[in-house]
């Protein structure tokens, strides 16, 4: 079908086995397709082996992956165009889902089962139940639900439902249905009309609706079309429904279907109606394609497109054609094709009507030569209105040019009066039918607008009947520019576009326009013109092209200019200003002229622009100039760096914005900052000092206060000094800043202030302020206190305030600023040797709660005057203060004055046992170890004990505190005090406890040091010993642990001496050490005869003793424990007698597999019969069986089988064929039916009939092989055959299956095999590759043959490696031709055309060529090869290939003369070497009448050069000819000069006529005249009658005598000027007759219905008589010769 003949173009899309979707996924209900974007198939859950699945597959991108979601539905159908799926689940839910949008559009629940749904337009679903029809608008949000349209009729009943359509305007619909009815399938439609109501019953298989466009006809025809098979017909019918009254009636139409004899049970399945081709597209079951013409009924093609059934079929979204699927998952798509189908309809010269109809309605090429000729035709017999109904509707519109026009607008002239004019004829048709072009365009608006009729033009253009050009805009600009500029734009006129916008005040749309169109216009220019009509759209427009992203688009001075020239400031400023906004510092000129112009005309604009700092790269110095002069000083300052200016402003701070001036002193120096502020102080500092004061504050830390404070000092301004201070001293960690404000505070007398800055700064120096608050001697001591206090100079304050005798001040200190002080005080207050009665009643003032006793009591007692702290602190402690630190005082009061402290000690919980430990240990031992052992200080409890050997109480504590972590210390290595102690608690400690968990932690704690001897000696004096713990276990454990490790040959008498210690923990503690008869006797006192067997066995490992245990306590477990040990001691036939006196299956699988590797089948045969009177399992009966297997018992065997078993026959097959005993395998096999293992059996027991008969059985394809394998090797070739036959039909073993019989030689079985499997149901495209490939090495004579009967289903690639490896190379091109490979089938043709050449062929390839380089190779090889055939080719070439460098080809070669055919035949392209070549060859052949006519039709050639050789020429007719190419290119001199040489007048004087030179007629009619030839000078006179003078004739008429000649010259000369008078005078009053009605003529006058101005033609009157006919002057007879 890829022929070039062929009117469609057949394709298929995608393949949706391609695109993961299974082959049981494709058919009618699983798979759909609503139109040709998108497919859908849905996957049930047992297909995908979980949750069901739709897949949707983008027809439009087939190379995207396809979109797949987890829904399970009955049935899924895709929106059109959107991604929108509808989906119906449970036979009557149906939902519809936005995908895009993850949005439920609506969802509905219908009353009865759905029978078959679709989508019949871009929003409605049709939906057809058992009993009713609906239609559901998805996107109408009003319909809820499905709406009901009609009932079905009872013909549907019993009918599968295939279709359902419904007509563009909703009115008619038709639901069609086919069923199964003696023998065949009987289709069956309801039509029903919406608008009445009523269905008709029709039998029929396909339908569709269609609208058909008719010439003549207004309104579209509204068609229905159905095709149907009986039994004993088959016929199309096209029926007319919802008639216009306007039309004619339509003719119903029913039209033969055909259908090939084979396919008898063939049927119409679908039918789509393409709207642009008015064409019916019919597809059949059997997958043929029909097409008729919907007008006529008429069959266009018919032919097969596919083997497999088209199920579902939707038509393309061009309305073009038709696509579908097969049940192969084909998406096939059939179109017409529009370059082949009319040249395929005219083969048959009765379809020609029909090529002209489809070509005009369609637009197709094929019929221009039909429509040119009936056009020629009409023209020429008069029938111009039908000529113009043929221009109209020609195909594409190629007889629609200004020829035609004129054509018509000449022809009116001739028409007679009453008849309609052809032009308006030819512009109804064009109305009617479409658009006009831009000729006919503007020849139809020019009289339009004429007659005032803009409303029609903007008709017209409102439904684009017109084709928008400039020269169209032109004429309509003159009227209206609005519809101008609309015309402009669509005729992509940039200039006049452009223009038109600034003419109508859109300037904000011409750059968008410029940019859109890429026209670059003279923005200056329009801005000019924009501004002078509309300043502020020419603001607005200069500031587009300033701020265009790409850059400004106009030099902005000159912007400026243009606004500063109309006085326009405010415009020039806010058009600078959005210019200027980058800042850049090229627009610096720009910025300065920006500001002068301000601040002279308006300084509040410069001021707010400077103050908006847009700008920085202007002249600041002469910007600060003009600041100053307008009085704008802070401007002035912002722009200039002179410090004489800025001195005389910045003293006027009253002048200045305060905050501004602050801040205007940090862009300055710091020494040009402090100048500043001198110069300001020094003019007057009462009023510049606050602005000094706030930038000093500000810029403290650039300044520096000490520069700062010193220029304040400088002025002597305490004030100055205060503020400034007081603002920066919170935040400066200067010193001297501190100390500086609080000497200023001191004399501003602010103490408040003093004392904050002392009391809250940590950065002042406190000894120097210390020292200047006692200098300054402050009436008020606080700050002084706060600063002594805050830095502990206590006692500085205490000595200062004793000796000034201000006591009350020491007593406010310690009690309202800081009792926490007090012990400083105290202990200054007794360095200088106070009174104690002082130091008593200052402590009895303060609350004992603030003051920290601790301190209180250092303090005293280093002074030794504890005692004097005594009544204080009983009175502390009389008040209920319970700080410890009294408690301390009192104890250390109590120790040193031997005020029973050991009471003391026990007694009180209050006071710290560490410190007052530390206090006695010196002092007595015993009250030290009382306070540790209160406060639990083990370690200084520890030390104490040690230095003074207190063993025995440490001892008691050890054990009386439990603490593991202590005991670990006390019995470490490293102690040595260990001995002594260890001893203690043996000896004492642990004898007089009574409490077993403090005792316990005391024996752990000796285990854990690792003391086993000293541990041993503890637990026997606390166990064997009568005690508490005689009978712990625990303890007995302990100590039997302890002896296995340390002294293992006391276990053994422990053993038997205890009784009460864990038996099993205690074994496996002596299994780990090693002891192994000790565990045994541990588990045989305790009657554990199974332990005790596991020790024999595993440790001692003395099986025959544990056989002679087992033997002594008889018990089945214990025979099972000594079974597993011999059975792992491979004492097999001893393991399974034991086993066996066990009665112990439960290890079988080791018996089993240790039997099986000794060779014990014996044994393990009464093992595995033992085992089964318990057991039930396949392991054991798998074993037994396979046990009589290899002892060759297959009698046992087949009895075995035969009875009730649970063996693994298949596993004991496979291994009895592994081990080689396929005998038994067979056995196994058999019993299983498990062909395929038995095939391979038979295989080696050399039975091959049989093993094919079990291979088919099997039909494994693994089986076939090895079958296949075994009858190759013993050249078992028929049996063979039957298995290849089952292999090849996989294509994935075909390969191998091909290498096998090559590889042994086997190629004549090959080839048999391949070619019996042609004909099988499951032949595959790789069975015809490999049977081609096998012919082209072994019958390379077959190879056509096959090629040509099966080339459509080889893999054409891999045979034509194939051919080119064999060199084959007739077949080679074969295979190319067909697949599409015409380059390299040209190629190789030329390569081998010895072999492979044939000239029609090759001629029938090379046209189909891609690569333009082969044609000029062809055209190489057929000069070498085959000369006289290359006018034959270049015809066929002609089309396509350059002829200019065909002819430099042949030219290089000298080989012209070849070619000349050819030449001749494309010198209609006009093409120079073209010309040249002819123009030789002719010159050379001597054919003038050849060159004549081609120098006068063809003029793209070297005139002057072929003149000039021709000139020259010994043939007059060559000269001739030189002389006419000279008249041609204006050479008129040297043609004439010409012409007179060889006297050939009549040519002279044509070429002076022509020339219309009056110089050139005159000068060659004195000529004539001197050389006395009056019948030349007679015909100058006619033939140049309009250029010759009248005073030059009678002058010479005159002086030479031939007045007689001349007179008829002058008669008419006269007569033509009589004339010309008369028509002017009368054409004079006509004109002022006319004016006067002209307007009204024009209003009354329709457009259509009078001959237009443009069809008039001239007025009245002739031109000149054409050239050598008469012109009112009759030849004379004269006295000279002839001339010519």
């Amino acid at each position: 079908m890829a022929g070039g003949t062929l009117p469609i173009k057949f394709q298929e899309l995608v393949k949706l086995t391609d695109k993961e979707i299974l082959p049981s996924q494709i058919g009618f209900n699983s798979c759909t397709l609503e139109s040709d974007k998108y497919a859908c198939a849905r996957q049930s859950p047992a297909e995908t082996g979980g949750k069901g699945q739709v897949i949707i597959v983008d027809l439009k991108n087939t190379y995207e992956a396809p979109i797949k979601r987890p829904i399970t539905a009955d049935s899924a159908i895709m929106h059109w165009s959107k991604l929108i799926i509808a989906l119906r689940a449970q036979s009557r839910t149906v939902q519809i889902f936005d995908l895009e949008a993850k949005a439920k559009l609506k969802s509905a629940v219908m009353n009865e089962d759905i029978a078959f749904w679709k989508w019949y337009s871009e929003n409605s679903l049709g939906i057809v139940t058992d009993t009713s029809v609906y239609h559901w608008n998805v996107f109408d949000p009003t319909q809820s639900s499905p709406v009901k349209m009609f009932d079905r009729n009872p013909n549907l009943s019993g009918c599968q439902i295939i279709n359902y359509r419904v007509n563009d305007d909703e009115k008619w619909m038709v639901v069609v249905g086919i069923s199964q009815q003696q023998g065949r399938v009987q289709g069956a439609m309801q039509l029903y009309s919406r608008d009445r109501g009523i269905s008709q019953n029709i039998e029929g298989h396909a339908a569709a609706f269609g609208n058909l466009k008719v010439d003549g006809q207004p309104a579209e025809y509204k068609l229905f079309s159905f095709a149907v098979r009986t039994p004993t017909a088959a016929k199309l019918h096209i029926v007319e429904i919802d008639p216009d009254q306007a039309n004619q009636r339509y003719q119903k139409k029913a039209v033969d279907l055909y259908f090939p004899a084979e396919a008898t049970n063939d049927f119409p399945v679908a039918m789509q109606i393409s709207k642009r081709y008015a064409v019916i597209y019919m597809v059949t079951k059997y997958g043929f394609i029909h097409l008729y013409d919907l007008e006529t009924g008429t069959c266009i093609f018919v032919n097969r497109i596919s083997s497999e059934t088209i199920f579902v079929t939707a038509p393309d979204s061009e309305s073009q054609g038709i696509v579908g699927i097969n049940r192969k998952g084909q998406v096939l798509s059939v179109n017409i094709d529009e370059n082949t189908v009319i040249p395929y309809l005219l083969q048959n010269p009765a379809n020609s009507g029909l090529a002209v109809k489809l070509a005009s309605r369609g637009g197709l090429p094929g019929a221009d030569d039909l429509y040119r000729t009936q056009f020629e035709q009409l023209i020429g017999t008069g029938q111009i209105q039908e000529a113009a109904k043929v221009a109209a509707n020609s195909p594409r519109g190629f007889l629609r040019t200004t020829e035609t026009l004129n054509r018509f607008k000449n022809a009116q002239q001739t028409q007679q009066p009453g008849q309609l004019s052809p032009i308006l004829v030819y512009f109804g048709l064009l109305l009617d039918k479409g658009s006009l072009n831009r000729y006919e365009s503007v020849e139809l608006v020019r009289p339009v607008l004429q007659q005032n009729r803009k409303h029609l033009l903007e008709k017209w253009l409102k439904e684009d009947k017109l084709e928008c050009s400039e020269e169209l805009g032109d004429i309509v600009r003159m009227h209206d520019i609005n519809l101008a500029l609309s015309i402009y734009l669509k005729s992509n006129a940039p200039q006049k576009v452009i223009a038109a916008l600034a003419e109508t005040g859109q300037a904000d749309k011409i750059l968008p326009y410029a940019k859109q169109s890429g026209y670059t216009p003279d923005y200056v220019a329009l801005l000019q013109h924009i501004t002078r009509s509309n300043p502020e759209r020419g603001a607005e427009f200069a500031t587009q092209l300033a701020n265009d992203e790409s850059g400004p688009l106009v030099d902005i001075g000159r912007v400026v200019d243009v606004f500063v020239a109309q006085n326009m400031i405010q415009q020039a400023t806010s058009f600078l200003l959005d210019a200027l906004k980058e800042n850049r510092e090229d627009q610096g000129q720009l910025q300065t002229r920006l500001l002068e112009m301000n601040l002279v005309n308006a300084p509040q604009v410069a001021d707010a622009i400077l103050g908006n700092e847009m700008f920085s790269y202007y002249d600041k110095p002469r910007i600060a100039q003009l600041c100053e002069n307008a009085g704008l000083l802070q401007r002035a300052l912002e722009n200039t760096d002179d410090p004489r200016v800025i001195k005389r402003i910045i003293v006027q701070s009253d002048k200045l914005n305060p905050e501004w001036l602050v801040n205007y002193f940090g862009r300055l120096g710091v020494d040009q900052t402090l100048e500043c502020m001198n110069e300001m102080m020094s003019a007057n500092i009462r009023q510049n000092l606050q602005a000094v004061i706030q930038a000093a504050t500000k810029f403290s830390d650039i300044l520096g206060p000490n520069r700062i404070i010193e220029l304040l000092e400088k002025h002597r301004t305490a004030e100055g000094l205060y503020y400034y201070l007081g603002s920066i001293v919170n935040l400066s960690e200067d010193p001297d800043v501190h100390f500086k404000y609080i000497e200023a505070a001191t004399k501003m007398n602010q103490i408040t202030e003093v004392e904050r800055i002392c009391r809250d700064s940590n950065f002042y120096d406190p000894q120097k302020v210390k020292n200047f608050l006692i200098e300054a001697r402050l009436t008020e001591q606080l700050p002084l206190i706060i600063v002594c206090d805050r830095f502990n100079f206590v006692k500085d304050l205490v000595n200062y305030l004793y000796r000034s005798q201000q006591y009350k001040s020491i007593e406010v200190y310690v009690q309202r600023v800081n009792p926490a002080r007090t012990p400083s005080v105290v202990g200054a207050l007794l360095a200088m040797d106070c009174d104690e009665s002082i130091i008593k009643n200052l402590l009895d003032s303060i609350d004992a709660a603030a003051i920290p006793m601790d301190e209180l009591v250092a303090e005293v007692e280093a002074q030794n005057r504890l005692k004097i702290l005594l009544p204080f602190l009983e009175k502390t402690l009389a008040a209920g203060n319970q700080q410890q630190a009294v408690y301390n005082a009192l104890a250390k009061i109590y120790i040193d004055s031997n005020h029973d402290p050991e009471k003391f000690l026990k007694e009180n919980d209050l006071y710290d046992p560490l410190v007052v430990g530390k206090y006695c240990e010196k002092r007595d031992p015993n009250l030290a170890y009382i306070a540790y052992r209160k406060g639990q200080n083990d370690l200084e409890l520890i030390n104490i004990t040690n230095e003074n050997s207190m063993y025995r109480a440490q001892a008691r504590y050890l054990l009386e505190r439990a603490d593991p972590e202590i005991w670990a210390f006390v019995l470490n290595d490293n102690n040595s005090h260990r001995r002594a102690l260890v001893d203690q608690v043996i000896a004492t400690a642990v004898p007089e406890s009574g409490e077993p968990e403090k005792v316990s932690v005391a024996v752990k704690a000796f285990l854990d040091a690792d003391m086993p001897a000293e541990l041993i000696e503890l637990l026997e004096k606390i166990i064997l010993e009568p005690s508490p713990f005689s009978d712990n276990s625990s303890l007995q454990n302990l100590l039997m642990l302890t002896a296995a490790k340390a002294d293992k040959g006391r276990l053994m008498g422990y053993i038997n001496d205890l009784s009460e210690f864990s038996p099993d923990e205690i074994a496996n503690m002596c299994i780990d050490q090693g002891l192994y008869e000790e565990a045994f006797e541990i588990y045989k006192k305790v009657d554990n005869h199974t332990a005790a067997t596991n020790v024999l066995v595993d440790h001692v490992v003395s099986i025959d003793r544990a056989q002679d245990y087992a033997e002594r306590v008889e018990l089945p477990e214990v025979w099972s424990k000594v079974a597993k040990a011999q059975l792992d001691g491979l004492r097999v036939s001893d393991s399974i007698e034991s086993y066996i006196k066990a009665q112990d299956p439960s290890n079988y699988n080791e018996v089993i597999d240790t039997a099986t590797h000794a060779g014990k089948d014996e044994d393990l045969i009464q093992y595995l019969r033992m085992a089964r009177k318990t057991q039930r399992e396949p392991a054991i009966d798998t074993a037994l069986a396979f046990s009589f297997a290899r002892l060759d018992q297959l009698p046992e065997l087949e009895d075995f089988l035969r009875s009730t078993n649970v063996a693994d026959a298949e596993a004991c097959g496979d291994r009895a064929s592994e081990e080689g005993y396929h005998q038994a395998s067979k056995i196994f096999y058999t019993s299983v039916s498990n062909w395929a293992k038995l095939a391979t059996t038979l295989v080696h027991l050399e039975d091959y009939q049989a093993a094919v008969e079990c291979a088919r059985r099997a039909n494994s394809v693994q089986v076939w092989k090895q079958v296949n394998e075994a009858c190759v090797a013993k050249k078992e070739f028929r049996l063979a055959q039957i298995c290849g036959l089952n292999l090849i039909v996989h294509a994935e073993e075909l390969q191998d299956l091909v290498k096998q019989y090559e590889k042994l030689g086997y190629f004549e079985e090959l080839i048999s095999l391949l070619e019996a499997g042609l004909g099988l149901e499951r032949a595959h495209m790789g069975m015809f590759t490999e049977l081609g490939i096998a012919l082209s090495k072994y019958h390379p004579d077959r190879v056509m043959e096959h090629l040509k009967l099966f080339w459509s289903r080889i893999n054409i690639p891999k045979m034509i490696r194939a051919t080119e490896d064999a060199h084959l190379w007739p077949e080679l091109i074969f295979l190319q031709c067909h697949y599409d490979e015409f380059d390299n089938a040209a190629l190789a043709m030329m390569e081998r055309a010895a072999d492979a050449w044939e000239h029609h062929s090759f001629k029938d390839i090379i046209v189909k060529v891609a690569n333009l380089e082969i044609y000029y190779r062809a055209l190489t090889h057929y000069l070498t090869e085959q000369p006289l055939l290359l006018t034959d080719l270049l015809q066929a070439l002609t089309p396509r290939i350059d002829v200019n460098r065909v002819v430099k080809l042949f030219e290089k070669s000298d080989n012209i003369p070849l070619i000349k055919p050819f030449l001749l035949n494309v010198q209609t392209q006009n093409k120079r070497a073209v010309n040249s070549a002819i123009n030789d060859l002719l010159i050379e052949e001597e054919d003038y009448k050849t060159l004549k006519d081609s120098v006068e039709n063809y003029d793209n050639y070297d005139a002057i050069d072929l003149a000039q050789r021709l000139e020259k020429h010994e043939l007059i007719f060559f000269r001739q000819i030189a002389a006419q190419i000279y008249r041609k290119n204006k050479r008129w001199d040297k043609s004439i000069a010409l012409s007179k040489q060889d006297k050939l007048f009549k040519d002279a004087i044509e070429t002076a006529a022509i020339s219309s030179r009056p110089s050139v007629v005159e000068e060659l009619l004195r000529y004539f005249v001197d050389i006395g030839s009056r019948e030349c000078y007679v015909g100058m006179l006619y033939a140049c009658y309009d250029l010759l003078p009248l005073d030059v004739v009678m002058e010479i008429s005159w002086r030479y005598g031939l007045n007689d000649y001349t007179m008829p010259f002058m008669i008419n000369y006269m007569s033509q000027q009589t004339r010309a008078i008369e028509t002017l005078k009368k054409d004079n009053e006509e004109r002022k007759a006319r004016e006067v009605s002209q307007q009204k003529e024009e209003d009354n006058t329709p457009i259509l219905g009078s001959r237009l101005m443009l069809t008039q033609g001239p007025a009245g009157g002739r031109g000149p008589a054409p050239y050598n006919q008469t012109n009112g002057i009759s030849p004379q007879p004269t006295g000279f010769n002839r001339a010519f």
